[in-house]
This record gives structure tokens, C-alpha cells and sequence, in this order.
């Protein structure tokens, strides 16, 4: 398990997917501090508080650029050697097929945990930048643990983007999937249902904008269902697969 993360992190070494991945994660806080900055041109009466600025910059990742760029990672680790048609080469060491999964899951949730950490370093870094008011120790302690349970849900929820990787074996479905579950969260965002559907119902446990008509344990339970079914149906199909 230690030398498959190891050679995990030669690969990405040198891949230019991480500097990539980087400049997704700064598009939300670099959005959202222009769209502030903007408001505060028209209205420079009007303060602009640190909590509210990185609540909707949560709110973008979560909803919207977090479900795109998180996917596309998932896909790159994991369709990375159906590519390369290494898999084959990889599987005859032996190792474990389980432990591929493994190792790549724990890659992608450090990957994630960084990004996310990036961006909110970056929204602090902009709103001392920008001068925005409130900004205190407890209000950047809550703000940094729900980026962080934010990212650690949108990581349980990239089961489903592995499955697809493995079935199609191709980049295509996966950001086409990717894409469908973004058009969904934007379609559910002003709606109760946002709780009942897996992907906007990271935002409400997050940001703890809960839905009245639905407990906060119906979002824990979608998301949760949503992981393990996608996990199991990966191991599954991949352990059942000829790899050619």
C-alpha cells in the first residue's frame, strides 16, 4: 500500500495536472473577491464582511467548480493507466487490485484537502487585500472547517466518477457526468430538494444552510449511500474485469 501511494506521488511529480488543478482551485476566490470589489466600487458605503466572502466562495467550489474540477482529477487518477495501457503491467507485479483503489483514493483526498486549503488561504489572503471587515480568529476558524468538510464530502461523492472511469475507460463520460451533476446543483441551488440530492447537499452540511423540510441527517444519509454504492460497485467491477 505504501509503494503504490509512493509511486502515486512519482507520477504526479511531474504531471502538470497538479498546477493545473491549483488554478482551478483560485477561480472561486478570485471570482468572488472581483464580484465584492465590484459592489464596493457602486456602493463603497456598503461593508463587506470576511464571513460573507468566504461563505460564497464556498458556495461556488461546492456547487460549481469544486464538482467539475474534483472530477477531473478523479478521472486523471484513475483512468490514467487505461491511457497509458499500464494497468496491465502494474496488475502482473502482483499487487493487490484493491490496493490500486486504495492508494489512489488516499492520493485524491490529499490532492483535494490541498486545494481546498489553497483556496482558502487564497480568499484570506484577498480579503486582507480587499480590507474586509470582521476579520477574527473564531470567524476564520468556523470558515476553514467547513472548506474543510466541504472538500472531505465532495471527495466521499467521487465514488461514482471512479465507477465511471473503469466502465468507460475513457475521460469523456466522466466529465460529461461531472458536468450533468454541476447543471443539477445549479438547478436545485434556491430549492428544498438541494438536500435530498447528493452534490448540493454538501453545501448544506457545510455551510449549514439547512432545508426545514428536511433534517440535516437526510443529506448525511444521501451522501454516505451515494460513497458506498459507488465504492462497492468500483471494487466490484474492477476485481471482475480482464484487464488486456
Amino acid at each position: 500500500m505504501v509503494n503504490l501511494l509512493y509511486t502515486e506521488l512519482l507520477k504526479l511529480k511531474r504531471a502538470k495536472m497538479l498546477i493545473v488543478s491549483m488554478f482551478g482551485a483560485a477561480a472561486a476566490p478570485i471570482m468572488v473577491f472581483i464580484g465584492f470589489l465590484d459592489m464596493k466600487a457602486k456602493k463603497p458605503d456598503t461593508p463587506i464582511h470576511i464571513e460573507e466572502v468566504f461563505y460564497n466562495t464556498n458556495l461556488y467550489i461546492l456547487l460549481l467548480i469544486g464538482t467539475l474540477l474534483y472530477g477531473v482529477i478523479t478521472a486523471y487518477l484513475f483512468n490514467r493507466e487505461h491511457e497509458e495501457d499500464t494497468l496491465k503491467n502494474l496488475l502482473t507485479i502482483p499487487v493487490s487490485r484493491i490496493g490500486i483503489i486504495t492508494s489512489k483514493l488516499v492520493l485524491l483526498f490529499f490532492w483535494i484537502m490541498a486545494l481546498t486549503i489553497t483556496a482558502w488561504l487564497l480568499t484570506l489572503g484577498l480579503a486582507l487585500i480587499g480590507q474586509f471587515e470582521g476579520i477574527r480568529i473564531p470567524i476564520l476558524l468556523q470558515t476553514f472547517k467547513q472548506f474543510i468538510i466541504g472538500g472531505s464530502l465532495l471527495f466521499l461523492l467521487s465514488t461514482p466518477t471512479m465507477f465511471i472511469c473503469f466502465v468507460f475507460k475513457n475521460y469523456v463520460p466522466s466529465i460529461i457526468f461531472t458536468a450533468v451533476i454541476t447543471m443539477g446543483n445549479v438547478a436545485l441551488a434556491n430549492r428544498e430538494y438541494k438536500a435530498l440530492n447528493p452534490w448540493s447537499a454538501v453545501q448544506v452540511i457545510a455551510n449549514h444552510d439547512v432545508v426545514p423540510q428536511y433534517p440535516l441527517y437526510y443529506s448525511y444519509a444521501v451522501i454516505l449511500l451515494t460513497a458506498v454504492i459507488g465504492f462497492i460497485a468500483t471494487v466490484v467491477y474492477f476485481k471482475k474485469t480482464d484487464i488486456h
